[in-house]
């Protein structure tokens, strides 16, 4: 048994319970724990070649989900375990107690779960996870793409700017980064799929890895005009294709241009549902710019984040599965 620290005695002490708290004690009871260690475990290091062991995965990938959550980077993630008790009990560390990961370690986490493509798994698991809970239906699929920014500064030791993020004219506004493209469940709105391609790539040309296969219909804005020619064919599927505004503005028969504009209502009524992962990305989880160089590093770390995004819109059923009530 660890012995409890004054700052952990002095924490069970007080009176109220933090916003951080009662979100990392929903998450703990929401997330796939066995699961997900289960698919690790078997790549998972052991013992290294020299130093001390390696920390424990469970502390590990606790760890690695408060850094997606909170935004943070690797050496702000060791400043949290050692100033915020939550923190640190939910990672199962006490500080006079156990070694707290430096930065290096916490960042040597992320590139082994990089290298092996563990992100992809993660939310493979998460979703059988949500499936076997009848939250996930996949009877049809709603694409879409956001823009996620990157530093246009060239003030590095290269004097240029990440050479695998473009930039892409929107409206009347320019931006550099790259793009998120994800397939959500039409009738859960929770994410399936997720690819990530450079700011510059038509949504158009990433439809067909967004769709699972199973789907009997596909919604998506007018981006996506020609879509059902780049998938491959599924016999008794629909496409559900926003229509220019354009163009049924400039219909002259009035009753037919309130017609399709009532459809194309019913349409966007749909695809509302597309934003709300959106949301949670951005707003939630503060996920507005990338962090690293390069795609890969930054679709495994958009891949995790959208997994746990799933876990954060269903937590509310998954918690009233295990007797416990959301606040």
């Amino acid at each position: 048994m660890k012995q409890a620290t004054f700052a952990s005695l002095n924490f069970d002490a007080k009176k109220r319970r933090t916003r951080r708290e009662v979100f990392l004690a929903e998450m703990d009871k929401v997330v796939p724990w066995d699961a997900l260690l289960a698919l690790l475990e078997p790549a998972y290091p052991t013992s290294g070649r020299r130093g001390r062991p390696p920390m424990a995965l469970s502390s590990m990938l606790r760890i690695h989900f408060m850094q997606q959550w909170y935004a943070l980077s690797d050496p702000a993630m060791e400043d949290a375990l050692y100033e915020i008790e939550s923190m640190r009990r939910f990672a199962g560390l006490e500080l006079n107690e156990d070694a707290i990961p430096d930065e290096t370690t916490i960042l040597k986490f992320r590139r082994w779960l990089e290298q092996r493509g563990l992100a992809v798994k993660i939310l493979a698991v998460v979703n059988a996870h949500l499936g076997e809970r009848k939250l996930l239906l996949r009877a049809g699929t709603i694409v879409d793409a956001t823009l996620i920014a990157a530093s246009p500064s060239t003030k590095n030791q290269t004097k240029s700017r990440d050479p695998e993020m473009h930039q892409t004219k929107k409206g009347n506004q320019w931006y550099f980064g790259m793009k998120a493209h994800i397939g959500v469940d039409a009738e859960s709105g929770l994410v399936h799929t997720v690819t990530a391609t450079a700011a510059n790539a038509g949504d158009v040309t990433e439809v067909d890895k967004l769709l699972h296969g199973r789907e009997t219909s596909v919604y998506a804005d007018a981006g996506y005009t020609g879509a059902e020619k780049r998938a491959k064919p599924k016999r008794g599927r629909s496409w559900f294709i926003a229509a220019k505004r354009g163009k049924v503005k400039a219909m002259a028969d009035r009753e037919l241009r309130e017609l399709h504009e009532q459809i194309e209502h019913l349409k966007a009524s749909v695809r509302a549902k597309v934003e709300h992962p959106f949301r949670v990305l951005k707003c939630q989880f503060g996920y507005r710019k990338v962090r690293y160089k390069g795609l890969a590093k930054n679709t495994a770390q958009v891949v995790t984040l959208f997994a746990l995004t799933n876990l954060w819109m269903a937590r509310r059923s998954l918690l009233a599965t295990t007797g416990e009530v959301c606040p």
